[in-house]
């Protein structure tokens, strides 16, 4: 984990899908301030975004379109939103 700025990150782990691993960095936003919910709980938030190309992974499947181009594109964006509640 790398600090990019203010509540800004750089997250690399490994990520496998279709049995291929490859490593991946995620650029991070968050925490967010602590704030109640409705419940009384303590949460914050984050979000994480990247892109990845399929075929690194192995997912090589596509087909022509009548209309010309390809059904599939090669570029993937991954976003994953997530919340914490204080224990």
């Amino acid at each position: 984990m790398e600090r990019k700025g203010d509540d800004e990150y750089a997250v690399t782990g490994d990520l496998t899908i279709h049995g291929v691993t490859r490593p991946v960095t995620l650029s991070v936003e968050g925490p967010t301030p602590p704030q109640k919910d409705p419940w009384g709980n303590v949460r914050i938030g984050l979000e994480a975004t990247t892109k990845i190309d399929r075929k690194d992974f192995g997912l090589i499947w596509n087909t022509a379109l009548e209309t010309g181009g390809i059904l599939v594109g090669d570029t993937v964006h991954i976003t994953l939103e997530a919340e914490f509640i204080k224990g």
